[in-house]
């Protein structure tokens, strides 16, 4: 979403950790991926990500950073099997449909999945004042709208402080030229 590259350490092909999948799905967009052992790379540099259908199933909390790239890729992308959504610390379907909305998407609401397309020219609407419903995940994944370039306001950035207190900080220090 930045066009620059980021490194995730600790995470990678020989990880336990589900979530490792959310690169593949990265991939089926059009990002370039590199992964190793311990490690997975996403290489900036002019990519046009494209919207993809996805199951999510074995993915749900990583799922939700799916909502924010979405907002700038060709096409619509459908996210699946996210039925678990609605049982989490919120309802985080509604919650993801009413802020990506805010951000200018047409999203379709199902009872287990959701369609994203994305806003004209894919670009997120700027200064979003995004609710996170005292959520850290639904933070977090709309604080990553603001890496497609436009400003977004977080109104609660201290719901992160349950799982990720320095969140902000470090979002800061990957994304600064």
């Amino acid at each position: 979403m930045t066009g620059g590259d980021l490194t995730v350490v600790g995470c990678g092909s020989a990880s336990t950790q589900g979530d490792v999948r959310f690169a593949e799905v990265l991939a089926s967009m059009g990002a370039r991926i590199e992964m190793a052992p311990t490690n997975i790379t996403v290489i900036g540099g002019p990519v046009q990500l494209k919207g993809v259908d996805v199951d999510c199933l074995d993915i749900p909390d990583a799922a939700m950073t799916l909502a924010s790239v979405a907002l700038v890729a060709d096409g619509p992308t459908t996210i699946r099997n996210v039925g678990s959504w609605r049982v989490k610390e919120t309802e985080r379907m509604k919650a993801i449909v009413a802020e990506t909305t805010k951000l200018g998407a047409d999203v379709f609401e199902g009872d287990t999945h959701c369609v994203i397309t994305p806003p004209p020219g894919n670009k997120p609407t700027p200064n979003a004042e995004i609710e996170t419903y005292d959520d850290h995940r639904i933070a977090m994944t709309f604080a990553l709208a603001a890496c497609a370039g436009v400003p977004v306001k977080i109104l609660d950035p201290g719901c992160t402080s349950k799982t990720f207190p320095t969140y902000f900080d470090e979002l800061a220090r990957v994304t600064l030229a």
